[in-house]
């Protein structure tokens, strides 16, 4: 049901169309003069006007006009006795809805006010949708206030207008995907679908299926037909994740869907017509991998029109503090309490320390210490011991299976046997995941246990 404004010089024009409204529940307000219509514009906010286009004291056009100005979401039915090809023509190139030629059917008009009505609730929910878009991925959610990273947000905000293929580098951990939705959330593709593909985590087959549909009995288990990522984000955006893991074998396939923009389904024949942006990312050198016969070179300037690179956190100088802060209000609400800040030891530690998980591992620890932290600051005390144990002058790389240092001796036996085992595990799991470059797989299999229980074991930890 909306609220409508009808505006005509005829009453009895006007009573009709109140009156057929009104049964389907709609608020209609009448009138026959051009200035109070403009005064209802602008204190009824109206869902829907409703206009004769040539009035003695007004012009239609005019008053829709006046009417998206106030409300671009605003939608305007013009009605005329004088239906003409011209005048539909010129008022729909204005910006009219729709154009009803009296005399008019009540199905018309219902129909009509309908559609203009539907249309009008689309337009809101996509505005709401790219404004949420725009405050979760947008740039001021992007903390950091060091050079290296300002440089990688002028990056973005100019890559982001544009509609080049574009490949995110970093190391683990250091917000690819985050710069890949940016970039998605303030492109004029920001109304599409943003569609997360990880390279990594499936197998030859299944990814080609995921990223380009198959037909039914392509293969066991093919029941039914089933579009793929690359057709499905159509008028949107792909962010290929770990793209340097993807089978040589199945880069050829993708290599022609960027140049052709078409696809083929596993085991069809129909060439489908795509229309998506490629966003990629990887911490692996893709030059190296080329050289080694493992990366198409090819696919390589492909996907890599515009590079971004990130730096590691710890190369942005003083955005450590302004992290930890940021997910310090995420976390702060534990039970009772409210956490008021930190104990300015704390900060120095976390400045300290060389954070080879980078952003993702600086999350995880200010998680876990808001969560077992006692008092109203968040102190030394409540940070993992190999933080605060960390000396600048070791900042090799963490090895798989380095032993943090004992817990101090106010704690029982029991409690510190606790305390340095959970440290030993996060360690060495944040070490192992950082070895193989975020792949759990080769982790797990590393480590000598299965998947589930590797993804136990980090979901214990609160590793992402």
């Amino acid at each position: 049901m909306g609220r409508i404004l009808l505006l005509d010089d005829e009453p009895d024009m006007l009573e009709n169309c109140r009156r057929i409204l009104a049964r389907s529940g709609h608020e209609c307000i009448a009138t026959t003069d051009p200035a109070k219509a403009t005064e209802i514009l602008e204190s009824k906010l109206p869902d829907l006007m409703i206009t004769d286009l040539r009035m003695p004291d007004a012009d239609g056009l005019e008053m829709m006009r006046r009417a998206h100005v106030l409300d671009p979401a605003r939608p305007v039915i013009m009605l005329t006795a004088f239906a003409t090809i011209e005048s539909a023509v010129a008022a729909v190139k204005a910006g009219a809805f729709d154009y009803l030629a009296k005399p008019f059917t009540m199905d018309q008009l219902t129909l009509a006010v309908e559609r203009a009505l539907a249309q009008r609730n689309l337009m809101i929910e996509n505005r709401n949708l790219r404004d949420q878009l725009h405050g979760v991925y947008g740039f001021d959610n992007i903390i950091g206030g060091s050079q290296s990273i300002s440089r990688v947000l002028e990056m973005v905000r100019k890559a982001a207008r544009s509609e080049a293929n574009i490949l995110v580098l970093g190391e683990s951990g250091t917000g690819k995907e985050l710069i890949a939705r940016a970039v998605h959330a303030n492109s004029p593709r920001a109304a599409g679908a943003f569609v997360p593909v990880d390279c990594a985590a499936l197998p030859e087959t299944l990814l080609e299926s995921e990223l380009f549909g198959h037909e039914r009995g392509a293969f066991t288990g093919a029941v039914a037909s089933k579009a793929g990522l690359l057709e499905i984000a159509g008028g949107g955006t792909v962010f290929l994740d770990e793209i340097g893991e993807m089978p040589v074998g199945l880069q050829a396939k993708l290599l022609r869907a960027i140049q052709e923009r078409d696809i083929r389904r596993v085991g069809g024949t129909q060439q489908i017509k795509i229309d998506v942006r490629i966003v990629s990312a990887t911490n692996r050198d893709l030059r190296t991998l080329i050289a080694e016969g493992r990366f198409r070179e090819d696919l390589f300037y492909r996907i890599d029109v515009i590079e971004i690179p990130l730096p590691p956190l710890r190369d942005r100088q003083g955005d450590v503090a302004l992290l930890a802060q940021r997910f310090l209000e995420k976390f702060r609400n534990q039970g009772e309490r409210t956490l008021r800040g930190f104990d300015p030891a704390a900060i120095e530690a976390l400045e300290k320390y060389h954070w080879p998980g980078n952003v993702r591992e600086l999350h995880n620890v200010i998680e876990r210490a808001c969560a077992l932290a006692e008092g109203a600051l968040l102190g030394i005390s409540d940070l993992p011991e190999y933080i605060r144990a960390f000396e600048p002058s070791h900042q090799a790389p963490a090895q798989s299976g380095a032993a943090p240092s004992p817990p101090g001796a106010d704690l029982s036996f029991k409690e510190a046997k606790a305390r340095w085992v959970e440290e030993l595990e996060a360690k060495y799991l944040t070490a192992i995941l950082d070895r193989y470059r975020g792949n759990v797989s080769q982790a797990a299999r590393a480590a000598g246990v299965d998947r589930t229980t590797f993804h136990r074991l980090l979901n214990k930890h609160r590793i992402r």
